[in-house]
């Protein structure tokens, strides 16, 4: 059609220019408003309870992770089997209609440490008191664990030499175990579905599992409720079966060295999958997810020369025929051809099933009917001696479970096997000049080897030998007095633990931090302090230098900063408001490294001593309560944010790197000692 006489082609022009302008801006308009919504419905679909937001801050995680789901992210957790995992998918609390109950005091006025020939060990976190109905949660429960301590340490002081002499766990004498275990399904269900492997695996070694899936099962969802209109109910049949480790205090879940996830009816992709994971102090590495295609079979990717995933039948892949010409070709240049053989799903529900695990060389090995179905390389970190529990729960009906070649000793579970009791890993005394930077450790008792590497690691520092810098373990104590004994005998050697007389929990790690800042504020003239984990490598030097660019009149909380984290109303890490009112939390610095300025220490004790100080379960974000208060009432704080304050694992050119195993730190000793910050190999 012409374009009318009257109508210059400037106008036209100008219309059309205006016109796409507009649906541009309109378009900017849109995004802006949804894209929040956008990542929120991402995570939703990836299981994630939370997501990261336009401000950068990545919110806590809620539960278990177990799960990895690519297109978001490496680590993902999977919404449709959390329940499975801990049972406690409950709809989030409602927001008290009154106001937040009053605060619970904290506990009383701390004792100064008092010297022993075995090292320090700190009083009272807080005095014994009668129990009072005002007593919050955190409170009674630390009350209990005071107590108990009370008694686990007259205990070990009546552990005598000749009691030590026979005592295995002291000498280094490896216990005698079964080479075969059996049990029944019913035998299974009366321990808790937890079967015990007092020697754990060793290479060679074979669990094999006789049991029936369960029938699929109605299931709800929560993160599904508004992405389908309230229709959050999926159908759910999977079990897991899991190698787990000894666990190191109360509160914590053991170390999962194997997670084998069978999901019969799938997961977001609505195919049947596999996955395998491991799960290291409560943090889930990166899952190996096994979804009916074949892996790989690069030289990399073997397991002891099996591919990591096998091929089996899928509904939603048709395997194209190739075409007679092809056929003919390959036929006449002479390629041999192999005929495909492929094999449906192995686990159906209510068929029975044998499933083999096999401990090989590199790693795991699972058959299922006599095929080979999957294999899972080993982690760093792991040993099969940890292997000392088999758990299988879920969606099944387990008839009996049967394990041989099983090790008849397990020396690892003796600390004289890692302990070594020389002095060049002595720690010096306190000094009592002025030092820039105390670092507070956090341990359990039964982590000799993660204490050990770190002495043999960035312990050996130049700062640290030359006492500009201080290091010293936080470790509670034990059910167990034989292991109470043996720290006292480590304390009392390399002389760099700080014993704390309450039974260990994983929910009192924050008197922990109390005791860190105490220990450095009473003991030692310091103008920094640091709290990490023993699982925490620190470049000591860096660190340093760091601190240096900070003016030493600057009231200073460095490390890696989390801002606007919501607290989680639902699962296993649920916050209920009467604990946290607020939307929000204060900035605060992850858990695995941070610093302090010793201003900001000294007022922590002294509120702690008049008894007003706040406690909460989550030490990181106490410690950012606590910087927030001082922040308000006595001077300005420099929040000082790094990323290489590494949470998750290690990064190139890292301040600290967290989860590393002994054998991880002293891969990255080894690599500092040759001028290179560069990390290990990942869990």
């Amino acid at each position: 059609m012409k374009r009318p006489k009257s109508e210059p082609p400037s106008v036209r022009r100008f219309k059309l220019s205006h016109l796409l302008l507009g649906i541009a801006v309109l378009y900017l308009v849109f995004i802006s408003f949804k894209f929040p919504r956008f990542l929120e419905i991402a995570a939703m679909l990836s299981g994630y309870d939370t997501y990261v937001g336009l401000e950068g801050t990545l919110e806590r995680d809620s539960e278990d992770a177990d799960l990895s789901k690519p297109f978001f992210g490496s680590v993902y957790k999977d919404a449709f089997h959390r329940k499975l995992e801990d049972n406690q998918n409950q709809d989030a609390p409602l927001m008290p209609s009154k106001e937040p109950l009053e605060e619970g005091k904290s506990g009383s006025k701390p004792i100064k440490p008092l010297q022993h020939r075995y090292g320090r060990i700190t009083g009272e976190i807080f005095k014994r008191r009668n129990r009072t109905i005002d007593l919050s949660v955190l409170e009674r429960m630390a009350d209990e664990a005071w107590t108990l301590g009370l008694k686990a340490w007259e205990e070990v002081d009546k552990v005598d030499g000749k009691e030590t002499g026979e005592s295995s766990i002291l000498e280094g004498r490896p216990e005698s175990c079964p080479s075969w275990i059996s049990v029944s399904g019913e035998e299974l269900v009366n321990g808790d579905r937890l079967m015990f492997l007092p020697c754990g695996l060793a290479a060679g070694s074979s669990i094999t599992v006789v049991g029936t899936p369960h029938y699929a099962h109605q299931e709800y969802v929560p993160q599904l409720a508004k992405l389908r209109g309230g229709n959050a109910v999926v159908m759910v049949s999977q079990f897991m079966i899991e190698l787990q480790g000894l666990k190191s205090v109360d509160g914590e879940e053991p170390p999962k060295i194997l997670h084998l996830n069978p999901r019969l009816k799938g997961d977001w992709s609505k195919q049947a999958v596999i996955e395998h994971n491991t799960c290291y102090r409560m943090q889930w590495g990166k899952a190996q997810r096994c979804d009916g295609l074949p892996s790989k079979y690069d030289e990399d990717m073997l397991v002891d020369g099996h591919g990591r995933c096998e091929k089996w039948m899928r509904n939603d892949i048709v395997d194209s025929k190739e075409s007679k010409t092809t056929s003919w070709f390959k036929r006449f240049i002479g390629r041999e051809q192999k005929p495909e053989v492929t094999w449906p799903f192995p686990f159906v529900e209510g068929r029975l099933f044998i499933l083999t695990l096999r401990a090989g060389v590199d790693g795991y090995h699972v058959n299922v009917g006599g095929r080979h179905l999957t294999s899972f390389p080993y982690r760093t970190g792991f040993t099969l001696e940890d292997a000392t529990g088999l758990a299988i729960k879920g969606d099944v009906d387990v008839h009996s479970v049967y394990a041989t070649s099983l090790p008849t000793s397990h020396p690892s579970f003796s600390p004289q096997r890692v302990l070594e009791f020389s002095d060049k890993w002595k720690t010096h005394p306190t000094p009592k000049s002025k030092i820039q930077l105390f670092v507070g450790v956090l341990s359990a008792t039964n982590h000799f080897a993660e204490r050990m590497a770190v002495r043999k690691t960035w312990m050996q520092a130049t700062a640290i030998k030359s006492s500009n810098v201080v290091v010293r373990f936080f470790v509670a104590l034990n059910p167990r007095k034989e292991v109470n004994a043996v720290l006292k005998k480590e304390a009392a050697y390399f002389g760099d633990i700080v014993i704390l007389p309450f039974m260990d929990r994983y929910e009192l790690v924050v008197l922990k931090t109390i005791a860190i800042c105490e220990f450095g504020v009473q003991n030692m003239t310091t103008a920094y302090i640091m709290k990490c984990d023993d699982d925490t490598f620190v470049r000591v030097d860096t660190v340093l230098k760091e601190i240096e660019g900070i003016s030493p009149n600057t009231s200073l909380y460095m490390g890696n900063l989390n801002l606007l984290h919501r607290p989680l109303r639902s699962g296993k890490w649920a916050v209920t408001y009467e604990e946290w009112p607020e939307e929000v939390y204060p900035p605060y610095a992850n858990g695995p490294g941070y610093i302090i300025s010793s201003d900001i220490a000294k007022y922590v004790v002294s509120q702690h001593g008049n008894r007003s100080l706040r406690l909460f379960k989550m030490e990181d974000v106490s410690m950012g309560m606590w910087v927030e208060q001082f922040n308000g009432s006595m001077a300005a704080v420099q929040y000082s944010h790094n990323w290489k304050f590494c949470q998750y694992g290690c990064m190139e050119n890292y301040f600290t790197a967290h989860y590393q195993s002994p054998r991880q730190m002293i891969c990255l000793w080894d690599k500092l000692a040759r001028g290179r910050a560069h990390c290990c190999n990942f869990r």
